[in-house]
């Protein structure tokens, strides 16, 4: 742990983190974003929300707070220029230049291929694509200001492995991961590190709700395809998150942390 004026803080886990860092998550308010805030805050970052549900980050909050950390909460559209612009705006004259981002934010609705509207197409590439893109553009002018930076961007095993049912949201995740390498090549001699982490089957209250759609259950599901035999739990998520906010992944970049128990290894 360091004082007031410390660059590093060494905490529990044994994951650095520069302290009074301003983290940015977006879909930060319920679920593995949530787990994402409270990790990054444990280590020493003050968090920006931005989610479009406000109302679901209460809870969320308050543990930040008990960490003493700062945070605010702002109502952003990804897909929105507009909502981000402001969202930037709001979060540095609150918490300061931004030196993390986390893009977590999207959809994922399964429907089949050939039923797939332009409409619905629009949707989930406006989010789960652009919102990444337009999010990244915003804050990243702090990073390159400040000579360091970590964007962390989450998209999804479906990338990997491919997903029937999911063709829109597998191909939006498989943009992400391009993404990834693509911008870490581009500002990496600039101090910014770019990494993404596909989770697998992670167990949220999305998951929670259509448990129905597995015929054999969720434990029939994790027997067949995840080695671990377990599912994912948001934590599990956010602790790789944290890691690649860390200090100590500075020599890390371009790189698809899978935490998947195993689903894909590749």
């Amino acid at each position: 742990m360091t004082d007031s004026n410390g660059a590093v803080a060494n905490t529990s886990n044994g994951v650095e983190t520069r302290r009074n860092k301003v983290a940015v998550v977006t879909g930060g308010g319920k679920g593995i974003g949530a787990a994402i805030c409270k990790f990054l805050a444990r280590n020493g970052a003050d968090i920006a929300i931005w989610d479009w549900n406000v109302d679901e980050a209460g809870s969320v909050v308050e543990d930040i707070q008990a960490l003493g950390r700062k945070v605010v909460v702002c109502k952003v559209d990804v897909s929105s220029r507009a909502d981000i612009q402001a969202a930037t705006e709001t979060t540095r004259a609150e918490l300061g230049p931004i030196g993390i981002l986390v893009n977590n934010a999207g959809v994922s609705p399964e429907q089949d291929f050939v039923d797939i509207t332009d409409e619905e197409l629009d949707r989930v590439i406006d989010i789960n694509l652009k919102g990444t893109f337009y999010c990244t553009q915003a804050v990243i002018e702090d990073m390159i200001n400040a000579k360091w930076g970590r964007i962390v961007n989450i998209s999804s095993s479906s990338a990997q492995t491919g997903a029937k049912r999911m063709v829109h949201y597998a191909a939006t995740k498989g943009g992400v991961i391009a993404f990834t390498k693509a911008l870490a090549q581009e500002v990496a001699p600039l101090g910014i590190t770019v990494n993404n982490v596909p989770p697998s089957t992670v167990y949220t209250d999305g998951l929670k709700s259509v448990e129905d759609r597995f015929p054999d259950g969720l434990q029939g599901y994790v027997d067949k395809t995840i080695p671990v035999k377990r599912l994912g739990q948001p934590e599990d998520i956010a602790n790789a998150v944290a890691f690649l906010a860390s200090e100590a992944s500075g020599f890390i970049t371009g790189q698809t942390l899978s935490v998947n128990g195993g689903r894909f290894m590749g």
